[in-house]
């Protein structure tokens, strides 16, 4: 699992059958800092996120573990919308503050 921010989202008019009307997000993976980390990934959003929005991510055959994307060509699925990420006791990120808290 990975820590990634939304930032946009990606349209295909044309793709494969078993993909037609699953949504599509352009995602960058960060650290617990929000600084990225590698490159940008198109993810299958299972979970209703937005842009902005910090979000899990799985890639490769975990992609493929949920109930949308079973048996089917994807190697990145957002699986899930963060709310709160507390470390050693201290919240470092809330998502009603709409970023990273110090």
């Amino acid at each position: 699992m990975l820590f990634a921010r939304v930032t946009g989202t990606v349209v295909c008019t044309r793709k494969e059958e078993k993909l037609v009307g699953t949504k599509l997000l352009l995602v960058q993976p960060v650290d617990l800092e929000n600084n990225p980390k590698g490159s940008a990934l198109v993810g299958i959003d299972v979970v209703g996120a937005g842009e902005g929005e910090l979000v899990l991510i799985v890639q490769g055959s975990s992609a493929r573990q949920t109930q949308r994307t079973e048996g089917n060509p994807v190697d990145c699925t957002i699986f899930a919308v963060v709310d709160t990420v507390e470390k050693d006791g201290k919240v470092v990120f809330l998502k009603s503050a709409d970023g990273y808290q110090s």
